[in-house]
């Protein structure tokens, strides 16, 4: 099974006994913070698959929404212990009884198969089937990344480009190619950091969905030029970049537009290295 990277958000007094019962489980990659502003820090520096969140904790509903509409590929798991009974809620899945029968780490693997099996049903898409056969007759390197842009267009963004990861430390990501209006495309930054979306996305590998609202954004959003961004990796485990997908309309972007683009930075990824 491959690795389930999971964070922890717990109250201080929690944090021993949380951290001790997952990470004796072999397939979690186990970090732990104690309070929202670490929580929002690490999701926004590193790849993050489930979070596991003590319900008592300060904020946690508000954390809950701030991830629901920054981060909606991640999925959230609150626990209750005090409880009866819970119903999800904003979260994805709840337990009132984590470590009874290894409760908490079997919710967790489940959500993982369910996603896993619905990207496997994604990708007999026909948009990403299509994609997928244009990708494999492009020419070139450069073909493939405007094959690339050019679906996202046709899935009614109203923008697209393709940032490449040149070095990893320092971190320098160049845009490599793009789609959209005229004045889009002379204003497109063409280099991305840290300080931005784009730049953190190729740092962490967790695609993002952007709005006005987030700190490290993207100068088409933060002007109003677009009301949403998405940015996504192409590759996992070599990163070869990001690809990001932007529309006017704010909050227009899905979890399933995400799911799509994922998909098809998957698809890009898979031919270049074939390439």
């Amino acid at each position: 099974m491959n690795s389930i990277d999971v964070l922890i958000v717990v109250r201080r007094e929690h944090a021993p006994r949380y951290f001790q019962n997952l990470s004796s489980v072999k397939e979690f990659r186990v970090r732990l913070v104690t309070d929202q502003k670490d929580a929002r820090a690490l999701v926004a520096e590193r790849h993050i698959d489930v979070i596991v969140m003590d319900h008592s904790l300060e904020g946690g509903f508000e954390l809950i929404q701030h991830f629901r509409k920054s981060n909606p590929s991640l999925l959230i798991v609150t626990v209750d212990e005090e409880a009866d009974f819970a119903i999800p809620g904003y979260a994805d899945d709840v337990t009132t009884n984590p470590f009874s029968e290894d409760d908490l780490s079997r919710r967790i693997n489940r959500l993982m198969s369910d996603r896993r099996l619905e990207t496997v049903r994604s990708d007999s898409m026909p948009p990403v089937r299509e994609v997928a056969k244009k990708l494999r007759r492009a020419e070139g390197e450069i073909g493939k990344l405007e094959t690339t842009v050019a679906a996202c267009r046709d899935l009614h963004f109203d923008y697209a480009a393709i940032y490449r990861i040149e070095s990893v430390d320092p971190l320098r990501v160049l845009l490599r190619t793009q789609d959209g209006l005229k004045p889009f495309q002379a204003a497109a930054p063409k280099e991305a950091g840290l300080q931005d979306a784009v730049g953190q996305v190729a740092h962490t590998g967790q695609s993002r969905i952007i709005g006005q609202q987030d700190a490290a954004n993207h100068p088409f959003v933060n002007r109003g030029k677009l009301g949403a961004l998405a940015c996504v990796t192409i590759g996992a485990t070599n990163r070869y970049g990001v690809l990001i997908a932007g529309r006017e309309r704010a909050s227009s972007i899905s979890h399933q537009d995400l799911l799509l683009l994922e998909l098809l930075g998957a698809q890009l990824s898979a031919v270049l290295g074939k390439a």
